[in-house]
């Protein structure tokens, strides 16, 4: 399926994604001079994440309610100007405290944004499953591109990576006034809505399984960065093919293996194959080669890990594309959002790659809970393939 075939809105929409993720990934490569600059410990530099996502989790609780009252388009307006407004007044701090703060407001607006941004990719797409590889593959693109965004900037100071997410929000902001229509109403609904959708055992478990994988997810894209031993460059480089093998997983292979074998067999074993990176960096003994390897592999399998899940969990429940999407991402940030700070606290305490044996076993329990509801989870894809 070529981008041609997609409706102009989805495109608008996927390349504002883009723009929006760059925001996560231009972090990573100054974490070590931020930690340098100001004083700050490994965990004191991982609130920068654990506010984000915590912040990001909670509101995807509203998101997708709040999409409901006031329309996808103008939530996701509102969501592209606060991390515009945020990620501006980050450049402009000086204390750790503060950062984590403007980036917890940061998370905010993302999460207004990505619930929002997948609705309506949904909405508008005639191929619900090729919109959402399309999605995964911008956000993994601008995840990508992030790293080696913020390397180039971060060499010269760690405010410019920030001031320049803010720039590129506004871009977005631009793009999404002039190009997205307000795609048709869905029936209005409330927190207790979102909440309730987690009654659905399929929800609740590809919630839990989402919530165990990004605790993995973000061990390796928060904490690597200050114990690979790199300038921002050079780890900017290293996130960036990672970044690029998250899009080759997303994008090309998940759909080629889920066509052979089904989208829960596929989502399993690429819980394996990642808790197993994750063991391996754990063995490295800290080795820069190494790890540096082993995240630019593990990319191909969270690549895999990240369309598979989004699909599941847009096609599991019959409630709202918003309130679905609100609900798994909600758990989904909350349990990625406690990765960085434990692994902040754990690597100094015990050793500079134990954080990455603790992903591995909460990757491996994901995939423990995801085999015990295979019957009810193949149904759900075969339906999906039935439909599509």
């Amino acid at each position: 399926m070529g981008l041609r075939d997609f409706h102009p809105a989805v495109l608008a929409t996927a390349l504002a994604t883009f723009v929006s993720f760059l925001g996560i990934g231009v972090v990573d490569p100054i974490l070590p001079g931020i930690a340098r600059e100001l004083g700050a410990s490994h965990f004191m530099v991982e609130l920068l994440f654990t506010s984000y996502l915590l912040v990001m989790g909670l509101a995807n609780l509203i998101a997708g309610a709040l999409a409901t009252r006031i329309g996808s388009k103008r939530t996701l307006l509102l969501g592209l100007a606060t991390v515009a407004v945020f990620a501006g007044a980050c450049a402009l701090v000086s204390t750790i405290e503060s950062l984590a703060v403007l980036r917890g407001f940061w998370g905010l607006g993302n999460a207004l944004f990505t619930t929002t941004a997948l609705a309506i990719i949904v909405g508008v797409a005639a191929n619900t499953r090729g919109a959402i590889t399309l999605y995964e593959a911008a956000l993994g693109f601008g995840i990508a591109c992030g790293p080696l965004l913020g390397g180039v900037l971060g060499a010269q100071s760690w405010r410019l990576p920030f001031a320049g997410a803010s720039a590129l929000m506004v871009v977005a902001f631009a793009l999404v006034v002039l190009t997205v229509d307000e795609p048709e109403a869905e029936h209005r609904q409330g927190l207790r809505d979102v909440l309730g959708t987690y009654r659905h055992p399929g929800v609740l478990t590809n919630a839990a399984v989402g919530l165990l994988y990004t605790f993995g997810f973000f061990t390796l894209l928060a904490y690597t960065p200050l114990v690979l031993g790199l300038d921002a460059f050079q780890i900017g480089l290293v996130f960036f093919g990672w970044g690029l093998f998250v899009v080759v997983g997303s994008a090309v292979l998940s759909s080629r293996l889920n066509g052979l074998f089904g989208t829960p067999e596929v989502t399993v074993g690429a819980l394996v194959a990642f808790a197993a990176t994750l063991c391996l960096m754990w063995l490295s003994n800290g080795d820069t080669a190494a790890l540096a390897a082993l995240v630019v592999v593990g990319g191909l399998f969270c690549g895999v890990l990240n369309a598979n899940l989004t699909t599941l969990a847009m096609g599991i429940s019959s409630h709202g594309r918003s309130v679905a999407s609100g609900a798994f991402n909600s758990l989904r940030f909350v349990g990625g959002a406690f990765a960085p700070i434990t692994a902040g606290y754990l690597g100094p305490q015990y050793g500079a790659t134990v954080p990455f044996l603790l992903g591995a076993l909460t990757v491996i329990a994901g995939a423990v809970v995801l085999v015990g509801r295979f019957g009810q989870f193949r149904l759900a894809d075969a339906g999906s393939a039935a439909g599509h």
